[in-house]
């Protein structure tokens, strides 16, 4: 099971195995707070696709950053496949530091784990 959590809220055990998947260090994030099991930068969008929309992608221009991250995706073979190795074993948590809950990398890259095959399909 694959589950999404802002990384300034509280960790749980629920949260199983919690990876950080943002290209930048969350500000004013405290390492030890956020209880994290990895970061995983490799699985964010890329440096120029946040430049372009932000850690919040506008909701106007949401369809477009959809587009572009899910092909950067295609080309993330090794963070993909981690990503399900991890999912099989348990609860995954995708731990993003966006502000919108609905339009985020996060919430991409969990939908794309799940078309793409899930928790148990190969990369």
């Amino acid at each position: 099971m694959i589950t999404i959590k802002r990384a300034y809220d509280k960790p749980s055990p629920e949260d199983g195995f919690r990876i950080l998947v943002e290209r930048f260090w969350p500000r004013d994030l405290d390492e030890k707070h956020a209880k994290l099991d990895l970061w995983l930068k490799e699985a964010a969008p890329s440096t120029e696709l946040h430049q372009a929309f932000g850690e919040n992608p506008d909701a106007a221009r949401w369809d477009e950053f959809q587009l572009l991250y899910r092909r950067e995706l295609k080309d993330k073979h090794r963070a993909i496949k981690l990503l399900r190795e991890k999912s099989r074993e348990g609860v995954l948590t995708l731990v993003h530091a966006a502000h919108d809950k609905d339009h985020n990398g996060a919430v991409v890259l969990k939908a794309f784990l799940e078309e793409t095959g899930g928790s148990a399909g190969e990369a």
